[in-house]
């Protein structure tokens, strides 16, 4: 069970990445109002998404606490985060706000994940 958990925060981790990723690379472009979702940043949030699931449930399968308000909101932001990224991702230009507000709702649920205990 220990392989299991320790692959699907692998990929957890890598959803993270291709999430913050996408939203790093698009920063200028950004600035210069012609920011748009690349499917990566799609791809990411949804892999962090179904893997977030997965982690907790194997956590609840274990016998092991969970934090269940902490879930609840880092659930609540990754259900917000795919579900903007999905609406806009054929549209050529996003808004600044709403493209900013994506990058900053995956660092809130970073620093979530690490700080809250």
């Amino acid at each position: 069970m220990n392989v299991l958990v320790n692959v699907f925060l692998g990929l957890h981790i890598i959803g993270i990445a291709s999430l913050l990723g996408g939203f790093l690379t698009q920063m200028k472009a950004m600035s210069a109002g012609t920011a748009r979702f690349v499917p990566a940043m799609l791809h990411g949030a949804l892999t962090m998404l179904v893997t977030g699931v997965l982690l907790v449930g194997f956590r609840e399968m274990d016998g092991s606490a969970v934090n269940n308000i902490k879930i609840g909101v880092k659930l609540a932001i990754l259900f917000v985060v795919p579900a903007i990224v999905y609406v806009k991702r054929d549209e050529e230009h996003v808004e600044k706000a709403l493209f900013g507000a994506v990058g900053g709702l995956t660092v809130v649920n970073i620093f979530i994940a690490v700080l809250w205990h």
